[in-house]
């Protein structure tokens, strides 16, 4: 198979590998496009806590079976499917209190050490694999992981009916959570970035109160603040907008030795919740719910398709933040342009 491998911090080879085989518990999917993310740079530039070269990056999968293990049941070769890239050890003390995603040998495909989706076949655990429905869209379903952390960034905050929500960050995460947080109860939803372009996806994708900085907003307090830039101003904007008793949730990924200031009495003397997100935790197969169901408006969000040889091109564009969604697709003749931005 033809995979993208990261050799090293900043270096990167497109190189022939052999075809993996399936264990008795294992189905080898071939990949129809793979998700690109902030955190697939962190690990390329060797900023991501705990990873490992060489490495085949992506961790947003979806693919067609291409065989299954022979302890494998409830699959067949040709389904469609989504991959859930978490893998944890099951023994530490997190893991046995149910808090998987807090797993002190936590490991994600394409991430820390377990090769990811970046390539033509991708091996994956049964237990990781969730069937999609036949006429399922394989690109637009590769949102269904990201769906999964947006997800479990909900469930950790109260979700109280009638709240207002503050996001910093139209990209792919905010925009997520943003067309979640109605659901879970917010009475009215507003995203800031200082990318109009951005903002005008937002408006494409259903959310109405946008502008490049919450100064320029009819509010001055939020009952939930998420920051899902990990940009150290947007956290130090974002955090004297928080309502007493509210929350300011860290959803965004941060470089490893980022340091934010707050003021430790205001968080005091006004109750201030601080929470973090990480990753999912039994969210995905709610995630696949969501997506079967239209429940997040998720074309719009993409705009450029690339082939695994257009990896480096890809990463460039993702750095500039010219497109939206970005994706790889392994079996392309071609890259393509999926939305004029």
């Amino acid at each position: 198979m033809r995979a993208v491998v990261f050799e090293s911090p900043g270096q990167l080879s497109v190189k022939d590998l052999p075809d993996p085989s399936p264990g008795p518990k294992d189905i080898l999917v071939r990949v129809a496009a793979v998700g690109m993310c902030g955190t697939d740079i962190h690990v390329f530039e060797g900023d991501y806590l705990g990873g490992q070269f060489p490495m085949i990056p992506g961790h947003e999968a979806t693919g067609t079976i291409e065989a299954i293990g022979e302890a494998v049941t409830g699959f067949s070769v040709g389904d469609r499917v989504a991959i859930d890239p978490t893998m944890t050890c099951g023994e530490c003390e997190y893991c046995l209190n149910g808090r998987n995603n807090l797993c002190r040998n936590w490991d994600s495909m394409g991430v820390i050490s377990s090769h990811g989706a970046s390539a033509e076949l991708i091996l994956a655990p049964a237990k990781n694999v969730y069937a999609l429905a036949p006429d399922a869209d394989l690109f637009d379903a590769t949102m269904i992981e990201p769906i999964s952390c947006a997800i479990r960034a909900l469930d950790i905050l109260p979700r109280r009916i009638g709240e207002h929500y503050l996001i910093y960050g139209a990209g792919t995460m905010g925009l997520l959570l943003a067309q979640l947080a109605p659901r879970a109860g917010a009475a009215s939803v507003s995203v800031v970035d200082p990318n109009e372009s951005r903002l005008q996806l937002a408006r494409e994708v259903g959310v109405d109160i946008v502008a490049t900085g919450a100064d320029h907003l009819d509010r001055e307090n939020w009952d939930v603040v998420i920051d899902c830039t990990g940009v150290i101003a947007a956290m130090e904007d974002g955090m004297p907008r928080v309502k007493p008793g509210g929350y300011f949730q860290q959803f965004g990924v941060a470089a490893v030795d980022a340091k934010a200031r707050y003021s430790p009495l205001s968080i005091t003397k006004d109750e201030i919740n601080i929470v973090g997100s990480m990753a999912a935790r039994h969210t995905f197969g709610r995630a696949v719910e969501m997506f079967t169901a239209g429940a997040i408006n998720v074309k719009p969000m993409f705009s450029h398709a690339f082939t695994l040889d257009d990896y480096d091109t890809a990463m460039e564009t993702f750095r500039k933040g010219t497109g939206r969604k970005l994706q790889i697709r392994p079996g392309a003749a071609e890259s393509q342009t999926l939305q004029s931005t």
